[in-house]
């Protein structure tokens, strides 16, 4: 049984785009009493979704409980990054009741695990559980849950093939990791998608995983919080690809951060934004935008060609008006000097 004076920490994985800020500031506004300390990693040299929590911020978790590590994927700063962090969050007065996790969409989820066997912090906190975010139509149309079979078919007819995709790895390693997984914009996807969806992930999970229909993230806390899980004396249940190597790293991917002046038309922005995710195989785009005229800010989200915007706040009287959207794709496929060009068309 879990040490009940452990603090419990829920670890929110999930691809890029999959719906985890969306699920955060769902439990952040439902936390039933719970005061919550939320720490979230991003990809890139800009801090987007620590902004938008900060900005939900409520009595059960205010804005300085809310902390952003924007400097490297967490699983690969634990020493320099992730346990000084923790620490910080254990020392928080009032002490929080549940600490919340949004990983990088890009973080393997096994290394962080073993970061909770760390001296300076096993004995004060265990992992609740993991929640695995899964964008319905996106696994349903195969971009993450590649054919295995034919995958090893290729391996045994040629030599060559000695690997898997990148994207189908992260997916694959975040499912294996899973307690539960929340089944993303189901609406989006259809019943038909939706069942491709729960078939790919039951493929990929290795033992039987709950998973549960979400929209716009709003799931009752207790089917997540609370699981008692222990995940970090669980790990060989939980199995990844990246078991046999001493640690890993990201460059398969990359993201730059492309500037703007002030835009009139945010419709056409976005439509610059999708015709360059169709052309050059972009994963994500997200940021802020400025709009001539306008005192509010606009707020960008991109997966794929698929781009939300909404206004979310007024700029501050302080605050210089920008546009910086963070671009993240596969290292092939960034191109600073055409994406540049492409948004700035």
């Amino acid at each position: 049984m879990t040490d009940l004076a452990k603090l419990p920490v829920t670890v929110v994985t999930g691809f890029l785009g999959s719906g985890k800020t969306t699920l955060i500031r769902h439990l952040m506004q439902n936390a039933g009493g719970r005061r919550l300390a939320v720490l979230v990693n991003e990809f890139g040299d800009v801090g987007v979704d620590g902004e938008i929590l900060k900005g939900c911020a409520l009595p059960d978790c205010p804005a300085e409980n809310v902390v952003e590590l924007a400097n490297g994927c967490i699983c690969c700063t634990v020493a320099d990054e992730f346990i000084p962090t923790m620490e910080a969050l254990l020392q928080l007065d009032p002490r929080p009741d549940h600490i919340l996790i949004e990983t990088s969409g890009l973080a393997l989820p096994k290394p962080l695990l073993k970061a909770f066997d760390w001296p300076a912090i096993r004995s004060r906190i265990t992992v609740d559980g993991v929640i695995a975010v899964a964008d319905a139509e996106a696994v349903a149309a195969g971009r993450f849950a590649p054919n295995i079979a034919a995958v090893d078919a290729q391996r045994a007819a040629d030599d060559s093939i000695d690997h898997e995709t990148p994207l189908s790895e992260v997916f694959e390693d975040q499912i294996a990791c899973a307690d539960i997984v929340l089944l993303t914009k189901p609406d989006l996807a259809g019943p038909e998608g939706v069942a491709a969806a729960r078939a790919a992930i039951e493929a990929e999970a290795p033992r039987k995983l709950p998973v549960v229909e979400v929209t716009e993230g709003a799931v009752d806390p207790r089917v997540i919080l609370g699981l008692g899980a222990a995940a970090e004396d669980d790990l060989d249940a939980r199995p990844s690809h990246h078991d046999s190597a001493a640690d890993h790293d990201h460059d398969d991917f990359e993201s730059v951060v492309i500037d703007l002046p002030e835009q009139d038309d945010p419709e056409a922005l976005a439509a610059r934004i999708e015709a360059l995710a169709r052309s050059r195989n972009i994963l994500r785009v997200k940021g802020h935008v400025a709009v001539s005229g306008k005192p509010m800010r606009l707020l960008v989200q991109a997966v794929g060609a698929r781009v939300r915007h909404q206004f979310d706040r007024p700029w501050a009287p302080d605050e210089t008006r920008s546009t910086r959207l963070v671009v993240i794709a596969e290292h092939d496929d960034i191109d600073e000097g055409a994406i540049r060009a492409a948004l700035s068309a």
